[in-house]
This record gives C-alpha cells, sequence and structure tokens, in this order.
C-alpha cells in the first residue's frame, strides 16, 4: 500500500514515514502545501496523510482541489487545531477521518487501516481467495492453513493483488503502489516478485491463483 504524508512538522514527518515503512507500507513524503498535488498527479496513492496547517497552500484547499477532480483516495486530516469548525469543514470537504495533534501511532495504525479496508469495502482484517488468507494486522498469510513466510514487499504486493481480485493489474499499476519515488531499480521488477510469490502461494498447490494475461499483466483469482 502506497501513503503520501503531507506534514510540515520535519521530525514529525520523518517519525511517521520511518514507522509506516516498518510496518511495510511504501511511503512518499512532502512538507509544502504546493508540493501534494504535484506528488498526487504523479502517483496512485492508497492513502493520503495531510496537516491542515501546511505552508503555500493548506490542507482544506489541497482536498477540496483533490475532490473537485473526483478523486476519492482516502485523505486522513492532521491538525493541532481541536475545534468542532475545523472538523466539520474538513470533513464536509470530502476528507475521510480526522486526527489531532499529539496523537498514539497505534491509533493512526489502525485508522488507516480502517480507511484502506473501508475502500476496498472490507469489514474486518482479513482478505480471502479459494484457500489463501491474509490478515493485514498481524502480516500472515496462509494456503490451506498452511503458513507461509513472505517477505515485506512479496505481502503487499500479494496484498494489493488479493484486495483487487479477478482484476488485471498492469505493472505499471502495480510498481505505482510499491514503490515509491526514490525507487530507481530494474523495471522488470514487478515479474521477479510475481515469480517469487508463485513459488511460495502456487508450487505444491493443484489450484494455481496467480495468472498471467499476456500484453495486459497479472492477475489472482480461482479459475
Amino acid at each position: 500500500m502506497r501513503i503520501l504524508i503531507a506534514e510540515d512538522d520535519i521530525s514529525l514527518n520523518r517519525l511517521i514515514t520511518e514507522k509506516l515503512k516498518k510496518e511495510h507500507y511504501t511511503v512518499d513524503s512532502c512538507f509544502l502545501g504546493d508540493e501534494v498535488l504535484s506528488f498526487f498527479l504523479g502517483a496512485e496513492y492508497d492513502l493520503i496523510i495531510l496537516d491542515i496547517m501546511l505552508p503555500n497552500m493548506n490542507g482544506l484547499e489541497i482536498l477540496s482541489e483533490i475532490r473537485k477532480q473526483g478523486k476519492k483516495t482516502p485523505i486522513l486530516l492532521l491538525t493541532a487545531k481541536n475545534s468542532i469548525e475545523d472538523k466539520v469543514k474538513g470533513l464536509d470537504l470530502g476528507a475521510d477521518d480526522y486526527m489531532v495533534k499529539p496523537f498514539a501511532f497505534e491509533e493512526l495504525l489502525a485508522r488507516i487501516r480502517v480507511l484502506i479496508r473501508r475502500q476496498n469495502q472490507n469489514i474486518d482484517q482479513t482478505y480471502t481467495i479459494a484457500d489463501l488468507v491474509i490478515d493485514d494486522k498481524a502480516k500472515t498469510v496462509t494456503r490451506n492453513n498452511i503458513s507461509l513466510s513472505l517477505s515485506s514487499k512479496e505481502f503487499n504486493i500479494l496484498l494489493y493483488m488479493v484486495m483487487h481480485k479477478g482484476q488485471v493489474l498492469s505493472r505499471e499499476k502495480l510498481n505505482q503502489h510499491m514503490w515509491n519515488y526514490d525507487y530507481d531499480g530494474s523495471s522488470n521488477i514487478i515479474d521477479v516478485y510475481i515469480r517469487y510469490l508463485r513459488k511460495k502461494i502456487d508450487d505444491g498447490f493443484e489450484k494455481k491463483l496467480i495468472h498471467t494475461i499476456r500484453g495486459e499483466g497479472y492477475v489472482i483469482r480461482e479459475n
């Protein structure tokens, strides 16, 4: 899952970024309001964490512009203000949630999981296809009740595919959600990770779940 953090407090921005990376999220971060739309237009994000009091362009203006474009990306607002007016205005403009600083990081993680589940219409924190089960909170994967060991990136790619099961996902789309702007590696890295996943997810099981659609990309489905 790829998250954009827009927070002008450099220490807080870096702290959130590092903690989210440890939770296996792909993260981009910026500090100025006018940078946010540039990041947003250049990539696909599963969530935006947006501080209201940003320099150059405030968070409410950014939120309004994103919603005017018809984009439904979940947006979690951060602010040091604790007024009803700020909360109401942000929610009326289309924010999905609201947190007042300072906050507990465990609560931020929980709210992130809720927003991503809501976006994918999943009421709990598990995702299944056939006998494959992914627990997003515990970061575990099982198939036919057999525990599978995945790297952080393998887990994220598999989770994203299962969240979009039945949909053909291009290499470009998978890349967009798995790597941030700092990545400058091989263009065929998705193919490499799909091979890794097939060995772990499909090898030894009669029913194959990961399929290649020639010229299009990859899809996870039961047949």
